[in-house]
């Protein structure tokens, strides 16, 4: 698999199973396997998960955020070779704090850092920003399961 970067939606819909609404990182643009990793989403108007905030104005929900920064990660899982076949689960979250509302328009840069990587289980920090100011942070485990067998196969 060709890791070039940037990475584009085609590529990472290579590496990832999700898919359209539920994909929700537009492009890769730094890659260190087994050290960190940093995307892009780009929200706009159109996202069907946005929500109305008290003032009226469209918020991406931090649930989503949560999500986007777990995509993110495991994009960086599974750049390595030997993780190809294999699907993450989030095993648990900590210490996440949700800092500030994102809005349509806003470029939201996901930064995943390994604290700890091993076989079957690791260990994330990571952290989504706008502007350089952070919006969401926290860590992340996950865990690696093998894909379920194709029919036929």
């Amino acid at each position: 698999m060709d890791l070039t970067l940037p990475l584009d939606n085609a590529a990472i819909e290579r590496i990832l199973p999700h898919r359209f609404p539920f994909l929700l990182v537009d492009r890769i643009i730094e890659l260190e396997v087994d050290k960190r990793i940093v995307g892009i989403k780009n929200i706009t108007q159109n996202e069907r998960y946005l929500s109305t905030n008290t003032n009226g104005l469209a918020v991406m929900p931090p649930t989503i955020l949560t999500e986007a920064i777990a995509q993110v990660g495991a994009i960086l899982v599974l750049a390595k070779p030997e993780n190809r076949q294999r699907i993450p689960f989030f095993a648990g979250i900590e210490r996440v704090r949700y800092r500030r509302p994102v809005h349509p328009g806003d470029v939201v840069v996901i930064e995943a850092n390994v604290v700890r990587l091993r076989s079957r289980m690791g260990l994330l920090k990571g952290v989504a920003r706008v502007n350089g100011v952070s919006v969401i942070d926290g860590t992340m485990t996950f865990a690696l399961g093998d894909l379920p067998a194709k029919p036929g196969a």
